[in-house]
Parts: structure tokens; sequence; C-alpha cells
């Protein structure tokens, strides 16, 4: 049976900021769907360990300061339940979908990394942006999730809530395995082999462009998780 029929586990992460080096958790979900078998989600809203979210990431998300501080759990508590939660998807050998997973799956780490706690394991991942970049390479246009959705007829119930953006997230990889058949042919390590390739190639393409303009440009290539010496190196 190819990966694309099987069960997936969705994961997305609404945060204060688009850098997953300092960017703190503010909503995060994993949906498990497929298989045959009923949806299942786990939702967490933060308090952001205290922590201000900036005007710019509350009208994306639509949660401000006031919402997180007043009905938020803990932010070290959820970091800790979803690393538990995550770690389950990867022994039950389900492949988790995750929308430019370099982002969710590094702010995720860092956040681990500042209260103390085990790295999360290696994961077998799905990320349809670096999927979609490999099999329509030269396509125009944005590559968002919601630009997604809309090329590969995927409905988005509300775009930057967590909850949706995993589901619909998921139903963008499967569509991605329908419409092309040399995809689900691979099987899930494969897959993951060939997006660690392809998302280097691709930030080395990107970092030559930008390099044009200015040649001390440096677009990160690893894939899903910027490892953390990179910041020490630095």
């Amino acid at each position: 049976m190819s990966w694309h029929l099987g069960r997936m586990a969705g994961f997305d992460i609404e945060s204060t900021g688009p850098d997953p080096l300092t960017a703190r958790i503010v909503t995060a979900c994993i949906v498990q769907v497929g298989a045959k078998q009923p949806t299942t989600a786990a939702n967490w809203l933060t308090d952001v360990d205290g922590e201000e979210i900036p005007a710019g990431a509350a009208a994306v998300h639509g949660i401000s300061t006031e919402k997180a501080r007043a009905e938020g759990v803990d932010l070290r508590l959820a970091v800790e339940e979803i690393l538990g939660e995550l770690t389950q998807v990867i022994l039950s050998g389900i492949p988790i979908v995750a929308m430019n997973a370099r982002y969710d799956f590094s702010v995720l780490d860092r956040e681990a990394q500042r209260y103390g706690f085990q790295p999360l394991a290696d994961a077998v991942v799905i990320d349809p942006y670096v999927i979609d970049k490999q099999v329509d390479t030269y396509r125009s246009g944005k590559r968002t999730l919601t630009a997604l959705c809309e090329h590969y007829d995927v409905r988005l119930d509300a775009a930057h809530s967590a909850d949706a953006d995993a589901v619909a997230a998921c139903r963008v990889a499967w569509r991605q395995a329908t419409r092309y058949p040399q995809l689900a042919a691979m099987t899930l390590d494969e897959l993951h082999t060939a997006q660690v390739g392809r998302a280097a190639e691709q930030a080395s393409s990107l970092q030559e462009h930008f390099r044009k303009k200015d040649p001390a440009a440096v677009v990160e290539g690893a894939w899903p998780l910027i490892p953390r010496q990179r910041e020490t190196a630095s």
C-alpha cells in the first residue's frame, strides 16, 4: 500500500514571529487523518511564557496577548505534551506532514532546548512545500498553503488556524501523491531522503540568486530541522 493511503499526522504551529530560532509557540495542533480511521486532533493554546504577541503575528493567527494569557496553558507544559504526542506518532510509524516543515520543527526544537527537554527523535516528514517545488519547479506564483490548496483543489477551512492548516497540509500531500505517481511509488524513507536533498538544492539555488545582490546572503539548506550548532557557529 502506498504511503498516501495510510495514516498521516498533520502538524502545525502558529507563533510569535517568522524567525524559527526565536519564535515562541502560540498555538499548535497534531491531527491524525486517513487510513479509513476517525480523525483525531490534539490542540494547544499557550500563555507564550508571558511574552507579548506582536500585532503582526496576532493579525495572522488571530490570537492576542490578552487571549493567550487568559486562556493559554503553561508553554513549558505545552512543549512537553507536543513532544510526547509527536514521539507517539513517530513510534507508530506514522509520517508527520508539515507545510514548510523546517519552520515548525525548528520552532519546536528551540522551545525544547529552552526548557531542557530531549530533542524530538528523527521523524519521517512529508513537506508539501518542498515536494511542490520538486515536482513543479518552474510554476510561477506563491507557494503558501493557501496557494497550494488552490492549485491542488483542496478545501482550506480557516487559513492560519493550526488545526485547519494541519488537515489541509495532509490533503495537499495526498493530492500530490495522486497527481504524481512517482511520489506514491516511493517508500516513506525514500520520500524523506529525496526531500532532504531537494530542500538543500532549493536553498542553494535561492542563495545563488540572492548573492547577485548581496554576496553575503545565506539561505538555510538543512531540512526538516535547522541544526542547533548552526547558531553557535554563526
